[in-house]
């Protein structure tokens, strides 16, 4: 039997940069018979608003945070050299756009790079062209995918599948059987914590 793992996140979620490396450490443990489905959640819509310094204030302070409480490395000259925006819609089309030519989990750790390491803006078009050409993706076809209506359908879909599953954190992992959804609770940097909830529901419950 085949098991569904929902991953809600957002490529510019900081805690789901955090928790990058756990997640990898999952997915290499995970039996064959789980299927994982990405789903990017959509912080926030598209914007060309600066975003408020109050807000700005207010992310980098969650950097710190995490940076204290999970070990996870930023880079904090993005909030010198660049002018955020509160706009991560784009960047999630990005990742369905690269998914088209079978890159979204590297489109994803690049925006991730990108943003926290590279102190580039992922809310600019420039910045997801530059990041699909170093995945070697087309790059007519990802411009074209980027915008076109079947992403923007399909995000909408995905938007939808997170508010109905009930996952509104970002990240969030959950397990489904037929129409029941088994939330997964997330310690950072403790895969086999997550992995023995996900091994007892996908043996337990469902028997």
């Amino acid at each position: 039997m085949i098991h569904t793992l929902y991953y809600v996140y957002d490529p510019m979620c900081a805690w789901c940069y955090a928790f990058a490396p756990t997640f990898e450490e999952i997915k290499s443990k995970l039996s064959s018979n789980i299927k994982i489905v990405h789903v990017p959640g959509g912080l926030a819509p598209h914007s060309n608003k600066p975003m408020p310094d109050e807000m700005r204030e207010k992310i980098e302070t969650i950097w710190y945070d995490i940076e204290q409480r999970v070990g996870t490395k930023f880079n904090h000259e993005f909030w010198i050299s660049c002018t955020p925006r509160r706009s991560t819609y784009l960047s999630c089309q990005a990742t369905l756009a690269a998914k088209k030519q079978k890159k979204e989990e590297e489109m994803i750790s690049a925006i991730q790079q990108a943003y926290y390491q590279r102190a580039m803006n992922p809310s600019d078009e420039s910045t997801m062209i530059k990041l699909a050409e170093e995945l070697n993706l087309d790059i007519e076809q990802f411009k074209n995918d980027l915008y076109s209506e079947e992403t923007i359908t399909l995000f909408n879909e995905k938007l939808n599948l997170r508010r109905k599953l009930g996952l509104n954190s970002f990240p969030s992992l959950a397990i489904k059987y037929k129409k029941e959804i088994y939330p997964i609770n997330i310690k950072y940097n403790e895969p086999d914590y997550i992995l023995k909830q996900i091994k007892n529901l996908t043996e337990n419950v469902y028997f």
